[in-house]
């Protein structure tokens, strides 16, 4: 569519396993394991073969402190995968099915459940450091400090991420939600008609605490310290009793995060063939960054009638932050543009939503869905850097600062119709539209930058999706899922410089299916062959530039400190996908995985860099800007397992293990081998945790081991990108002061790895290279959790 239009070595790799392994082995020698009690059995659900008992508690929840049972809550209507209700003529059959395991093996679509036992086990800040011990899931950013989260190692944007089923709003990272916030996290890694396809990696969807009828007070407060700086988190959960048919959860966390960063990197050009250096620079910073945060959600449903619900969901997100820096220059070959340098950064951040749904039922066969949403995310930034001479002399001020509101609502609504009693129909639609308004200002020496793009920014953008789907039992050891979803986008700008119309829609059809060995055998055989697709968003597609500070306008630049647009022309990236699982589930509730997938993408997205003439300098600046580069293929194999081993070895140690290892590979055909692969995907990761339950005393431990190894991707035939071996040593020990109170201890990224990347752009007689290190750090935090 035309647009308008120098490497620090770890400092201390002590390995957490093993210390959780010998303390369970001598407390083992000290006294024999009691028998582990037989789980209860689970309702039996309306399937052909009954569901695995629950899967053996983490050391993480103590047996004093069961959680209360939920009653059970009207559904939101049955997502696709969710196993099917049988209804019979007079009699509707319905299971409330608990535990990961359970709902895992009773899905028809291919999903993982990570449960409140799982989510609360290490004590975590965060949900990605959560989500990054799971099978198949990588985390960007330096180890120990967060990062956006990926699936099957694929980067930003191919995996969808949705807050209870639906997409997250505009600005809003799961970053900003703590874990005392979820009830439960489940990742899909086939799309379904129901929760879109814009999932070419899979999805993950978040879901937050549902009520109880039993009322409970929950509070949280822990202390966290690293490189000596404390930070500190506070919760509160409560569940109570609104009427005799209406029940309410709220949630509200508070917290503030101090950390310091230590940079160093090294740019060189060195002239080829003759191999001479004409050109090193070397720059190091030291930061500290202050981040304080509030989040509070609710959820406040009454119950109607049998499968009747009407709940209001409110949440909000409120972050203030403030980042110093102060950095360094030295070019021992060249001139330097400026010897020291300032950099100041401060804003906030609102995040607002308002979620309602009613489920009513139009007979014992046919029951519909509504939901409504809308909400606003407000920005106000503002930054200021100072570069000096060797004299002291100032010779650089840039400020910029911008003001950003993105104001969303969404419509969505489903009929759900079961026939003979083997089907399950249903027909949805949505509708979603999104305004951003940005007044972005750049003063370089108190003179405008990029005055030809206008002081503000308008971009919309319209969303419109159809789905149909049936789950449908051809006989009792089969389970089938079709479907086919249409989904239309339009974005539209306003941008002085260059406006944007682009307008895309996909139609994908989509088929899952699950055969289930006859007992007594606990086997099953996933199949899923589906079409995804990721779209560009508006980010991409403003063509608005972003100017590189290093080597500042009116001068040229460098390859590997290049400008940032987008690109108005973008294609949406499409994928013909196909997984295959083999599933064994263990009497006492452990299970053993193994999947394959593969994926086959056209038009893939990819930022490229190319030397242009811009009309913001005078001379000709190197731009990186998102490409459909061509065709890609990316396929793997992931494994997981989960049990206790005593399912394995008569008379053994109960120790718990979840284990998962994941190897991928992939080829972009456009460019040259041999490191030709998606972007930011490593060719493998994996965990390998442990924990034991002392008999017989408060104390449980346990600890994980996360391990992806260093990569080299080949961006374009010009551009290289390596990055180091990541470990990430976590252990944990829990205290059980009684039934209500408990005290958790951790230490996370022990061996606390430099992040190196090294990133290169070959020229006709140069080759142009930058190699950044990172430090990171240990991190050591202690947390109360009380029951009122």
């Amino acid at each position: 569519m035309p647009a308008q239009h120098t490497v620090r070595s770890a400092r201390f790799a002590p390995s957490a396993l093993a210390l959780a392994l010998s303390l369970a082995f001598a407390a083992h020698a000290q006294q024999s394991p009691a028998p582990t009690p037989a789980p209860s059995p689970a309702p039996a659900p309306a399937t052909a073969t009954p569901p695995a008992a629950p899967a053996p508690a983490p050391a993480g929840t103590p047996d004093a402190a069961p959680a209360p049972a939920a009653a059970p809550a009207p559904t939101t209507g049955r997502p696709a995968g969710a196993p099917a209700q049988r209804v019979l003529p007079g009699v509707e059959v319905t299971g409330n099915r608990t535990g990961e395991n359970d709902q895992r093996r009773n899905s028809t679509a291919s999903k993982i459940v990570i449960d409140r036992q799982t989510i609360e086990q290490y004590g975590d800040s965060n949900l990605g450091d959560v989500l990054r011990r799971m099978p198949g899931v990588t985390q960007g950013g330096p180890p120990g400090r967060g990062g956006p989260i990926r699936m099957r190692g694929m980067g930003g944007g191919f995996t969808q991420i949705l807050i209870n089923g639906e997409r997250i709003p505009p600005g809003f990272s799961i970053e900003q939600i703590t874990p005392e916030q979820v009830e439960r996290i489940e990742i899909l890694r086939a799309p379904t008609a129901e929760t879109g396809a814009r999932a070419i990696a899979g999805t993950i969807n978040i879901i937050l605490r549902e009520p109880l009828r039993q009322l409970s007070n929950d509070v949280r407060a822990s202390l966290q310290f690293e490189r000596g700086e404390p930070s500190g988190n506070a919760s509160w959960n409560r569940n109570g009793v609104l009427s005799t048919t209406g029940t309410y959860n709220a949630t509200l966390s508070a917290g503030h995060d101090r950390n310091r960063n230590s940079n160093e990197s090294r740019t060189t050009y060195t002239d080829l063939p003759g191999g001479n250096l004409s050109f090193d620079q070397r720059t190091r910073s030291e930061s500290v960054n202050d981040t304080t945060r509030l989040f509070g959600s609710g959820r406040f449903q009454w119950r109607l009638g049998q499968g009747e619900m009407f709940s209001i969901q409110p949440f909000v997100v409120r972050n203030e932050f403030k980042n110093r820096s102060s950095g360094t220059l030295e070019q021992p070959v060249g001139t330097a543009p400026y010897a020291t340098s300032e950099f100041n950064n401060k804003g906030d951040f609102w995040v607002t939503r308002f979620n309602t749904q009613l489920n009513k039922r139009l007979n014992e066969k046919a029951r519909y869905e509504l939901r409504a949403s809308g909400g606003q995310f407000k920005l106000d930034s503002a930054s200021t850097l100072r570069q000096f001479d060797g004299s002291g002399a100032q010779n650089l001020i840039q400020q910029s600062s911008n003001d950003i509101t993105d104001r969303s609502w969404n419509l969505a609504g489903k009929l759900t119709h079961s026939l003979d009693g083997t089907h399950s129909l249903v027909v949805g639609g949505e509708l979603e539209g999104v305004k951003r308004k940005e007044s972005p200002v750049t003063l370089q020496n108190g003179v405008p930058q990029l005055a030809e793009f206008g002081s503000t920014l308008n971009v919309s953008t319209l969303r419109q999706a159809l789905y149909v789907q049936d789950e449908w039992d051809p006989a009792p050891n089969w389970s089938t899922y079709v479907g086919v979803r249409w989904e239309s986008i339009e974005t539209k700008s306003s941008d002085a410089g260059t406006p944007v119309n682009n307008k895309s829609s996909v139609t994908t059809p989509l088929a899952q299916a699950v055969w289930r060995f006859a007992q007594p055998r606990r086997d099953q055989i996933r199949f899923a062959l589906t079409q995804s697709y990721r779209a560009p968003n508006s980010q991409q597609l403003i063509a608005r530039p972003s100017l590189n500070t290093q080597f500042p306008v009116p001068g040229a630049n460098t390859p590997t400190s290049p400008d940032r647009a987008g690109n108005a022309e973008l294609k949406p990236e499409r994928a013909n996908g196909i997984d295959i699982a083999y599933e064994h589930y263990f009497k006492s509730g452990g299970i053993l995985s193994v999947n394959l997938f593969q994926r086959q993408i056209k038009d893939l997205i990819r930022n490229a860099t190319s030397l242009e003439t811009v009309s913001w300098a005078p001379v000709p600046r190197y731009v990186s800007r998102p490409v459909n580069l061509g065709n890609a293929v990316t396929r793997g194999i992931e494994f997981d397992a989960k049990f206790q081993l005593t399912e394995l070895i008569d008379d053994a140690i109960p120790l718990n293990f979840r284990t998962n290892l994941s190897v991928f590979d992939s080829r972009v055909d456009q460019v040259r081998g041999p490191y030709n692969f998606i972007d930011q995907q490593p060719r493998a990761t994996g965990n390998f945790g442990v924990d034991y339950r002392f008999r017989g005393t408060p104390w449980s431990v346990g600890g994980n081991v996360n391990w992806t190894p260093a990569y080299t991707t080949q961006i374009t035939n010009e551009q290289q990108q390596r990055l180091s071996t990541r470990h990430v040593y976590d252990v944990f020990a829990l205290y059980v002061v009684n039934s209500t109170t408990r005290v958790r201890f951790t230490l996370s990224n022990l061996s606390a790895d430099d992040s190196v990347t090294e990133s290169s752009f070959l020229l006709p007689n140069q080759l142009q290279k930058t190699v950044s290190n990172q430090r990171t750090d240990i991190n050591g935090s202690i947390r109360l959790e009380m029951r009122l």
